[in-house]
C-alpha cells in the first residue's frame, strides 16, 4: 500500500537565539526527517518582538531573519518556510496568508515547546502535537511554578524525557499523556568522519540556562551545578578535553575554577554558530564528554541529547552522565553512562582500551535507536497520522 503524503507544519526555535548551531540542529533533524519520510514540510518560527536583533529594528533586516534565511536556504528549506513576528501578520519568508493556507490543508502541527500560539494558524489543524524538548523543567515549570507552558489547545503530547510517565519517575506528568520519543536523526546529514581535528572529549553547552526548581525536596538545576560536580574530571587523566561553553565572563570563580582543572574552553559562536560549523566541531572530536543538567539527572526522566546522538551518527563515541536514559539505550560500546568521577573515568579508560570497536558501535546505536525514518515514522503512528 502507497504511504499517504501528509502536509506537515513544524514549530521550533532556529532564529529566537541566532548563532547556535545546536538548536537549529534540533529542529533541522525534525524538518529534514519528515521531508525524507516522503511528506510535505513547511515551518513557521513565532518570534517575540523582544527576541529581535539589534532591538528595535525591522523584522525583515533583524539578525534574526538574515540567520533563519540562511539555515533555510542551506537546506533547501526557504519556500516552505515564515518567521512571524509574533501578535502580527509581519513575515520573513512566507506571506502570512500563504502561511494560513498551509495551515488550513496541513495533516499535523508540531508544535515544539508550544511556541506557535497564533490561534489562526494553530488552532485549524486536526492534530497538534505538543513536542517537549526539555523534560521534567517542561513539566516542573508548569505544576510547582504555575508557568503556562502553552500545553492548551494541542491533541497529543510527546517528550525525549522518555521515563516521564512511568510509576518510577517522579515528574508529574500535569495530567497528560505523555508519548516518549527518542531524539531523530537524518543519518545522510552525519556521516561517519574519520579525522579527528579535536583530539580531545569535547562538547557543546550553556553554562546556564533557564531558573531553577526544587520539587519534594529535591534541586532541579542547570548545567553549571553538575558540571561543578565533575570539574576536578580533568586532573585525573592525561585526556584533553575541550568545551564550547557559553558561559558569562563575570562568572570569574567558576571560570577560574574550570581552567585551573584543565578544562579548555572556546566560544560556542564561533565554533559551533552555524549548523555547518556545529556538525565540524562535533565530527572533528574524538569523543563527547556528555553532562547533564542537574535537572535531568536528578529527575532520571530518560533524557539523551540530541546533541550525543549527533556524535555517535558521526562515529564518536559518547560518555553520558546517567538519567535514567540506559533504560532504553544500549550501553556499554559506543555509548557509555557515568554517575561518579571514578565511573567517568572508568569509561574513558574502556574506550581508549579499543576506540575503533566503541567508534564502530557508536554509530550502531543512532542508526538502530535514532535514525529519524524509524523514530518520525513511530511518532505519526502514535499520534494516528501514519501516512
Amino acid at each position: 500500500m502507497a504511504r499517504q503524503r501528509l502536509t506537515i507544519l513544524v514549530s521550533g526555535m532556529i532564529a529566537g537565539v541566532p548563532w547556535q548551531g545546536g538548536a537549529a540542529w534540533a529542529v533541522l533533524q525534525y524538518l529534514l526527517g519528515f521531508r525524507r519520510l516522503g511528506h510535505d514540510v513547511y515551518v513557521v518560527e513565532e518570534l517575540r518582538a523582544s527576541a529581535v536583533q539589534p532591538a528595535g529594528s525591522a523584522l525583515a533586516g533583524s539578525t534574526n531573519a538574515t540567520y533563519f534565511r540562511g539555515v533555510m536556504e542551506q537546506h533547501g528549506l526557504l519556500e516552505q518556510s515564515a518567521l512571524l513576528l509574533s501578535g502580527t501578520r509581519e513575515t520573513v519568508g512566507l506571506p502570512y496568508g500563504r502561511l494560513r493556507h498551509v495551515a488550513q490543508r496541513a495533516d499535523v502541527l508540531v508544535n515544539i515547546a508550544g511556541t506557535l500560539t497564533d490561534e489562526a494558524i494553530a488552532g485549524t489543524i486536526p492534530v497538534r502535537l505538543y513536542l517537549d524538548l526539555d523534560p521534567a523543567f517542561t513539566q516542573l515549570w508548569q505544576a510547582v511554578e504555575g508557568i503556562d507552558m502553552r500545553f492548551a489547545g494541542h491533541t497529543h503530547f510527546a517528550t525525549v524525557g522518555q521515563a516521564i510517565g512511568r510509576d518510577d519517575c517522579v515528574v508529574p506528568t500535569c495530567g497528560l499523556s505523555w508519548i516518549p520519543t527518542p531524539q531523530p536523526i537524518v543519518l545522510e546529514q552525519w556521516p561517519v568522519c574519520e579525522r579527528i581535528t579535536h583530539d580531545a572529549f569535547t562538547s557543546i553547552a550553556n553554562w546556564r540556562g533557564y531558573g531553577s526548581i526544587e520539587y519534594r525536596g529535591v534541586f532541579y538545576g542547570q548545567k553549571a551545578h553538575s558540571l561543578r560536580e565533575f570539574i576536578a574530571l580533568p586532573t585525573r587523566t592525561s585526556e584533553q578535553f575541550l568545551l564550547a561553553l557559553a558561559i558569562h565572563p563575570g562568572e570569574h570563580s567558576d571560570l577560574a575554577s574550570l581552567r585551573a582543572n584543565g578544562w579548555r574552553l572556546v566560544d560556542p559562536m564561533h565554533a559551533a554558530g552555524t549548523p555547518d560549523t556545529y556538525r565540524q566541531f562535533v565530527q572533528g572530536s574524538k569523543a563527547e564528554i556528555g553532562i547533564a543538567k542537574k535537572g535531568y539527572a536528578a529527575s532520571r526522566c530518560g533524557w539523551f541529547s540530541d546533541r550525543g546522538v549527533c556524535y555517535l551518527a558521526s562515529g564518536r563515541p559518547v560518555i553520558a552522565q546517567e538519567t535514567g536514559f540506559s533504560d532504553f539505550v544500549p550501553t556499554g560500546e559506543g555509548l557509555l553512562a557515568f554517575e561518579s568521577t571514578e565511573s567517568a573515568l572508568a569509561s574513558i579508560e574502556s574506550l581508549n582500551a579499543d576506540y575503533p570497536r566503541h567508534a564502530r558501535a557508536a554509530r550502531a546505536i543512532a542508526e538502530e535507536c535514532f535514525e529519524s525514518g524509524k523514530v518520525l515514522g513511530r511518532l505519526l503512528r502514535h499520534v494516528g497520522a501514519s501516512g
